[in-house]
């Protein structure tokens, strides 16, 4: 069923369907427009918790209103706000194996005002060893019962310190976490800390597209619009634009919500969300899962950093946990006669599919996955203050987005339905 059509115009593959107006819709233009603003000197980096970043989910939600999508239920401007505590560390003192160590090296994830840790305080020990799933551990404790101390291998030392600077946040918590980096077994332990407590309010920005005759069915498209704010100048740079991460995914969400609100064409009701507080744990989507019936949603469509060509180049794309639901396949066969790919994630090792706001998702079954082109062996500007509109192909980005648009058609008209992913596989990972 091929077209000889122009590569730019998508297909659906059942039936050759055009998708109506699509490159006409989903323009070069209206891509620079929406990423040049979120990516703004003026957002200063979209930092959670600071005053630039409500600069941007003003914008979102104008976006929002603009297209005229309905608001969630129980929102107030489309802003969905939640509150956050912040634990600044007042004291904190660690012996491992006798000897102490730099306060540094330990990480308290916890609302307590006093924590002492020892082999008589009934903590549960575990260990996180080299090569393994660092994020999936943290994961799992920092929502048990138990108070637990996770040993962390040196080899994660990096992601160690990001995780360090960012635990002073965190929701109201059951138990205390609390991770030390260590280079080999630990014998003996004694850990104090003392902490002042605040709070903090944060806004994910979400807007509805009420569906049809499966108005009860979800389909979700996402990305987060937060970013690491201001640092250390670069030859005298000091702001952490996010152009690629992640203005060019909400870019995305934004776009795709206003294709299809003029499309008119979606019997599953569609919920657009721009996440909050993605790069200091994934909370923002974290919140959003606990109000929501996972039941209910068949399909999430994550979009992260899609500003740059892929290792394939253009017109080309991949998804992360590709063999954990079938959806990677329905949107391969969706896009049979056009110009574009979609591959399976070819960076299994840096564990993706559980490091952005898909995750939160996909732990309660839904087929949610994050759609990306960063190549992330040689990103040069991620996390940098080069992460620039200018560094971007925002003509290949809009390609990109009629891709998804082209691609999630068939689930948005309720033809197909994704299967679900496997939980508790997923949680021993």
């Amino acid at each position: 069923c091929r077209s000889a059509r122009p590569p730019a115009m998508l297909f659906i593959a059942s039936g050759c369907a055009s998708v109506k107006n699509l490159d006409s819709q989903v323009t070069e233009k209206e891509v620079d427009r929406l990423l040049r603003t979120l990516s703004s000197d003026e957002m200063q980096g979209r930092k959670t918790f600071t005053p630039a970043i409500d600069k941007a989910a003003d914008f979102i939600a104008a976006e929002f209103k603009r297209i005229g999508l309905k608001q969630m239920d129980g929102v107030s401007g489309y802003k969905q706000t939640f509150t956050m505590y912040k634990a600044t560390t007042k004291s904190l003192s660690a012996t491992i194996n006798g000897e102490k160590i730099d306060p540094k090296n330990v990480a308290v994830i916890s609302t307590a005002e006093n924590i002492k840790v020892d082999g008589t305080t009934g903590y549960t020990k575990a260990y996180v060893k080299k090569g393994g799933n660092l994020g999936a551990e943290i994961n799992k404790y920092a929502n048990s019962t138990d108070n637990v101390i996770l040993f962390v291998d040196t080899s994660f030392s990096t992601r160690f310190k990001r995780i360090s600077a960012s635990s002073g946040y965190m929701f109201q918590k059951k138990n205390n976490l609390v991770l030390v980096l260590v280079p080999g077994e630990v014998s003996s332990f004694s850990i104090e800390a003392s902490q002042e407590l605040t709070t903090a309010n944060a806004q994910n920005v979400v807007g509805i597209l009420p569906g049809k005759s499966k108005k009860d069915e979800e389909v979700i498209f996402s990305g987060h619009y937060d970013h690491i704010g201001i640092g250390k100048a670069v030859e005298g740079d000091s702001i952490y634009n996010g152009a690629n991460d992640d203005a060019s995914g909400i870019t995305a969400v934004i776009t795709i919500a206003n294709y299809f609100k003029k499309a008119k064409n979606n019997e599953r009701t569609l919920v657009f969300v721009a996440f909050t507080a993605e790069e200091m744990g994934g909370y923002g989507s974290r919140h959003f899962s606990e109000k929501l019936n996972a039941e209910k949603v068949v399909a999430m469509f994550n979009l992260e950093m899609i500003g740059t060509e892929s290792k394939w180049g253009k017109n080309s794309a991949y998804i992360t946990g590709f063999s954990e639901t079938n959806m990677g396949a329905l949107l391969q066969k969706n896009l049979e006669g056009s110009a574009f790919t979609f591959h399976p994630d070819p960076y299994p090792q840096q564990q993706l599919f559980y490091r952005s706001d898909n995750a939160t998702l996909a732990r309660l079954g839904v087929p949610a996955h994050t759609i990306s082109t960063s190549k992330m062996d040689v990103e040069v500007n991620y996390h940098k203050v080069s992460d620039e509109i200018e560094t971007l192909d925002t003509n290949n980005m809009a390609a990109i987005i009629r891709a998804i648009i082209a691609s999630s058609t068939s689930i948005v008209s309720g033809k197909d339905t994704p299967t679900r992913v496997k939980v508790e596989g997923l949680r021993q990972r």
